[in-house]
């Protein structure tokens, strides 16, 4: 179940989340578990919190990367969804290029386009896939690539393999992408209005899907 988490919008995560809850309860699932994540959830707000006051952070690492006009995204597991989700962001509101892709298929591809103009965004966070990701980065910064990481609050290891982190708090790796969205979100309003954007009128979109 919370393996659909990355792959959905934000506001839709807890309710299915609690729904999936509801059944593991009907079907005796690992009440522990359970338990474990209702915990998790209703920490989120509060680390939410935690990552919006990183905001002036994030905005001076933006004006570092506003004049560029490709950007690739990279994450594994849970954090490939959200991969994809930062790379729409940036491009629909600061009309930058940008391509979410799966870390693992880093070298079907996207590493041919990596130089010290390309800025990578690495969702790098602590979980089971971990030291992968560390070796994606490391294969990034070989060809000069510019990374900014995402990463668990306490992680002592990457601040020295990227240029820029993010640090955002601990938690159950099937919420992750709550919490891991959000500075990039931020990282795109920010670049967006540093380059002249429009970030509440966007290009070409519209509110509402009228045309299948």
């Amino acid at each position: 179940m919370c393996g659909i988490v990355g792959y959905i919008g934000q506001r839709d995560v807890v309710p299915i989340l609690l729904g999936g809850r509801h059944l593991g309860q009907i079907h005796h699932a690992d009440q522990d578990r359970r338990k474990a994540v209702a915990r998790a959830l209703s920490s989120v707000p509060g680390k939410m919190e935690q990552i919006l006051a990183l905001n002036d952070q994030i905005r001076a690492i933006a004006e570092q990367y506003a004049d560029h006009n490709n950007a690739l995204y990279l994450g594994r597991f849970f954090n490939f969804p959200v991969a994809l989700e930062g790379a729409l962001k940036l491009k629909e509101i600061s009309y930058i290029h940008a391509e979410g892709y799966p870390a693992a298929e880093m070298k079907h591809g996207p590493i041919a386009l990596i130089d010290e103009n390309m800025p990578v965004i690495f969702i790098a966070t602590r979980d089971q896939v971990y030291n992968k990701i560390l070796s994606n980065i490391e294969e990034v910064r070989a060809r000069r690539g510019r990374v900014i990481a995402i990463a668990t609050e306490g992680d002592t290891l990457i601040g020295d393999k990227v240029d820029h982190v993010i640090y955002i708090p601990d938690i159950d790796a099937c919420l992750i992408a709550l919490l891991s969205v959000i500075p990039l979100q931020l990282l795109a309003y920010h670049i967006a209005v540093l380059r002249g954007c429009d970030v509440d009128k966007p290009r070409n979109l519209a509110k509402s899907v009228t045309v299948e």
